[in-house]
């Protein structure tokens, strides 16, 4: 069989999940599946150092700079025989000026793993909505396939009248995780990772946090917030440690519970529960709000649960707290599910026979 050759416009270098989750880190299986695949990110790794950094102006002139090198880039035609496209080619160009830039990206599938669609339509500003609040739909029309992270995009792009929908939830690679027994004696340790994005969602249930910390003895561990955040809190102190992909899997071992809260709103219905898997990966039981994505990966009462209102989060942050064996077993529960269902090696031969149907001529 011919080797597939697919140009991939991801949104990111490593430093972004999305990009890292959904496409790079599949690369090594796709080469071994007959598809080899270039790589051109939109944003560089320094975009994100500064947007986190809180240093807007820095970030905005990266961004203007890597459009603009995504416009030559565009503008060339390549030999592949695909592209695979994270979410849209210019973030904020209508689609008309977009497709006119892209015609050397055809045939194409796109990727979501997030409700891109609301940040155009539901904007503030009258005039993105105006331009730009049916741009992600017309580019899920003319894709060969949309692949999204979960049913709700799914089902967007369907309304949207895509060809062809596939479901390919995110995952992680399950032998980066190891699951670590932890002793009796040592106080349970609350654990949350994510970004300056999503420290807000955190922030709601900081009382609640500290209710049951405070009476239980627990810690708090966060992994990739503003270290501002500490200061939010006053009751308990948590700790917060900055993300990296070296020491990330290391760092979630040293929880015993994983949290995932979410507010219920359109965006948070198109996340993909990243977060749940990642706590899963290392044998921790889970307490996440029904939202989104959440409901389809956490089976409440088996392999962790998911709560609606402060009084439901306290509960069952505090039956994991007092019981050791039961934190074991959600954990052995969530390590099984990502095993067979939410692990790269289980979906990778998914993707690549996307690709390969999308890219045959």
């Amino acid at each position: 069989m011919r080797r597939l050759r697919v140009l991939l416009f991801s949104r990111y270098s490593r430093l972004g999940p999305s990009t890292r989750l959904r496409s790079l880190q599949y690369l090594p299986l796709l080469r071994e599946r007959g598809i080899d695949v270039e790589v051109q990110a939109l944003f560089p790794d320094a975009y994100l150092e500064n947007l986190y950094g809180n240093r807007s102006a820095a970030a905005r002139c990266i961004a203007w700079q890597s459009c603009a090198r995504r416009i030559v880039q565009t503008l060339r035609r390549g030999t592949h025989d695909l592209a695979w496209i994270e979410g849209e080619l210019f973030p904020y160009l209508p689609h008309w000026l977009e497709s006119v830039l892209a015609r050397s990206a055809r045939p194409y599938v796109v990727d979501y793993d997030d409700a891109l669609f609301h940040k155009y339509e539901l904007s503030s500003n009258p005039l993105v909505r105006h331009l730009l609040g049916r741009k992600i739909d017309r580019v899920m029309r003319g894709s060969a396939c949309v692949i999204a992270g979960n049913r709700y995009l799914a089902a967007r792009a369907a309304q949207a009248g895509a060809a062809r929908i596939e479901v390919i939830p995110t995952v992680v690679d399950a032998r980066r995780y190891a699951v670590v027994e932890h002793a009796d004696a040592a106080p349970p340790v609350i654990g949350w990772i994510g970004s300056p994005a999503t420290e807000a969602y955190l922030l709601d249930h900081r009382e609640v946090l500290e209710q049951v910390c405070s009476r239980h003895g627990a810690r708090l561990l966060l992994v990739g917030p503003r270290t501002e955040v500490a200061g939010a809190f006053g009751r308990v102190v948590p700790e917060v440690v900055a993300w990296s992909e070296d020491s990330e899997a290391a760092t979630l071992a040293r929880m015993d519970i994983g949290i995932m809260p979410l507010r219920d709103g359109p965006w948070e219905r198109g996340k993909c529960g990243y977060k749940i898997i990642q706590y899963m990966a290392c044998g921790l039981p889970v307490v996440a709000s029904t939202v989104g994505a959440n409901l389809d990966i956490v089976r409440h009462g088996e392999n962790g649960f998911l709560a609606t209102g402060a009084a439901a989060w306290r509960d069952d942050l505090e039956r994991l707290i007092l019981s050791r064996p039961l934190r074991a077993r959600m954990g052995r529960a969530g390590r099984a599910c990502v095993e067979h269902e939410y692990n790269v090696g289980v979906q990778a031969s998914r993707l690549a026979d996307v690709l390969h149907d999308a890219g045959r001529p």
